[in-house]
């Protein structure tokens, strides 16, 4: 039942807001933050969300809960030195060195500090500067730019269950640190404590000057392949709506930038399915090794490595689609450009950091050459576009080049939680009856919002139950079961991040907006009701591979390029120190 309560005079409404914060952000107002994110418990830790109360004084936002009649003022002259106080107090201790910053534009400290018009501060510069780790392959992390606002720390705990960014020492000393550089940790490398991070504390490990290295070079061809819900973000850099898909856009700028050819991820995602529904029914006939465990995330399979070797044979052994994709392309691609090998460097656009871990796996090379030379996020995508001087919104769509850029619906909808499993479904169906699944929208596996979702399907008379989680703290869940004993499904698919990879931690930010994460798994399932070919196994160009090259699913040729092999990273790790 609603209640309402007044925000500068005006009635507003509320009924299961958790605080006051969401109440004024429902209300179409907003109050500054940098510690609270709508997926994260609250902390109160920045100070910034002050309102004024009329008979409570002044009190933090997101913290206290909202009540009927209260009497809020947003900008009073109490809240707004305050809020200058801490904004002058965090530059003191704050590394200002803001246009080398790779968050520069982008960062909540900068922006507040206009917004605020903090042109003078009244305290001592800081003067002990602490050293950058870029130890990761995936994140920099510079404790020069942290203002302690805890966020990092909450999705590490609160996403992926893991404590690898902590609070040390006490007082003036206190840091947001891991026990080791970060690159020795057990960081799954998901890139969620960036996502969340309001300044330049935590970034994305930058790849795209290497990457301009190779397209000036006119001895090298760049190609690039884009993954499935990179289509339905990058846009948002551009002013286009969350869930508008870009992926004509994306393509023309690809070019213009200077790529020599241009393909789709997707097209791996259906050659992912054609191998996994295989493999999926071979397990399902033996009754060996089920559940089988999704592949397609390289942070759950880093952590699944770390914190269960033992469970690692449950996971399928098919490499990602990034990871398909790749090796076809190096195979094939230099026949059709008439160059060598070597002189091919192969670029994946990526919603996700943990892949550029993925792409420094010895699995994932051949003959010593990596399958995939670069990845760029989008992010990183979305900032050589514009260093370009591309004017994204008015480009005229492109298709893809063929035959590595042709997919179907099924391929598209691998970038949402459930995704992967509703297009193994889809495929599996077929490959065990013969007969044509009429239905191929398994809306049981879709939504954004739940991050553990169960279906029992029925593939005529066997039934299956189909399991999809999203973040690792619910796939531990999944992990004690089976180790229980008491795990009644067959299949488990895992992302990482929040709502999957349309939430990537190379994304655009949606941590501030749990609507964004639906509206691209909305644009993505809308693409895919839109196509003529909506299986896999139905992709006129993957039926050619396998014909003309791959011969058929789990072929020798196939396990060569497609499938991979797991590390026990246990004893590794610093558990053993």
């Amino acid at each position: 039942m609603a209640k309402t309560l007044f925000i500068d005079g005006k009635e507003v409404e509320f009924t299961d807001e958790p605080n006051l914060l969401e109440v004024i952000r429902k209300a179409g107002m907003n109050v500054p933050t940098f510690c609270y994110r709508p997926d994260l418990t609250s902390f109160g830790a920045c100070r910034m969300c002050v309102v004024e109360v009329e008979g409570r004084g002044i009190q933090s936002s997101c913290t206290m809960p909202p009540e009927e009649g209260l009497k809020i003022h947003l900008n009073t002259e109490k809240t707004r030195r305050i809020r200058k106080t801490v904004l002058e107090l965090l530059l003191a201790n704050h590394d200002r060195n803001c246009l080398t910053c790779e968050k520069s534009g982008d960062c909540e400290l900068q922006k507040y500090t206009e917004e605020y018009r903090i042109d003078k501060i009244r305290y001592a510069e800081k003067e002990d500067y602490l050293p950058i780790d870029d130890s990761s392959p995936s994140i920099v992390r510079d404790p020069n730019k942290c203002i302690l606002c805890g966020a990092c720390v909450r999705a590490c705990s609160e996403f992926q269950g893991h404590a690898v960014l902590g609070f040390a020492n006490r007082g003036s000393k206190t840091l947001v640190q891991p026990l080791r550089p970060l690159g020795q940790t057990d960081c799954v490398n998901c890139g969620q404590c960036a996502a969340v991070c309001p300044t330049g504390a935590l970034t994305i490990k930058n790849n795209i000057e290497d990457v301009w290295a190779k397209i000036t070079n006119p001895n090298v061809k760049v190609v690039a392949h884009i993954a499935p819900s990179v289509r339905v973000a990058l846009g948002e850099m551009f002013n286009l709506a969350p869930g508008e898909n870009s992926i004509g856009k994306i393509n023309a700028a690809l070019r213009k930038i200077g790529f020599d050819m241009v393909f789709d991820t997707n097209f791996g995602a259906d050659l992912t399915i054609m191998e996994e529904a295989t493999e999926f029914l071979e397990r399902l006939k033996s009754g060996e090794n089920l559940p089988i465990f999704t592949s397609c995330c390289p942070a759950w399979v880093k952590y699944l490595e770390s914190m269960h070797p033992e469970l690692t044979h449950h996971l399928s052994s098919c490499k990602s689609p990034m990871s398909m994709q790749s090796p076809v392309l190096k195979e094939l691609v230099p026949k059709i450009l008439g160059v060598d090998k070597k002189d091919l460097t192969v670029v994946a656009i990526m919603p996700c950091t943990a892949k550029k871990f993925e792409i420094l796996r010895p699995e994932m090379a051949h003959d010593n050459v990596p399958d995939t030379d670069y990845v760029l996020t989008t992010k990183e995508l979305g900032k050589m576009i514009k260093s370009a001087g591309i004017d994204f919104e008015t480009l005229e769509p492109e298709v893809a080049d063929s035959p590595f850029g042709e997919y179907s619906g099924a391929g598209t909808i691998f970038g949402a939680s459930g995704g992967v499993a509703e297009a193994a479904v889809r495929t599996a169906y077929e490959f065990a009856t013969g007969e044509v699944l009429q239905d191929v929208d398994i809306k049981g596996l879709r939504g954004t919002s739940e991050r553990c979702k169960d279906l029992e399907l029925d593939i005529k008379g066997t039934k299956v139950i189909v399991r999809v989680v999203s973040t690792l703290k619910e796939a531990e869940k999944s992990l004690q079961e089976i180790i229980n004993g008491t795990a009644k499904f067959q299949m488990l698919e895992v992302m990482a991040c929040p709502g999957g990879c349309i939430n990537g931690g190379g994304q655009p930010r949606s941590c501030d907006d749990t609507k964004i994460k639906s509206r691209r798994a909305q644009g993505l399932y809308k693409e895919d009701s839109e196509l003529p070919v909506r299986k896999s196994h139905m992709n006129p160009s993957i039926q050619k591979l396998y014909q003309e090259f791959l011969e058929h699913p789990a072929s020798h040729k196939a396990h060569e390029l497609l499938h991979t092999v797991y590390t026990d990273r246990f004893k590794n790790s610093y558990k053993d120190v």
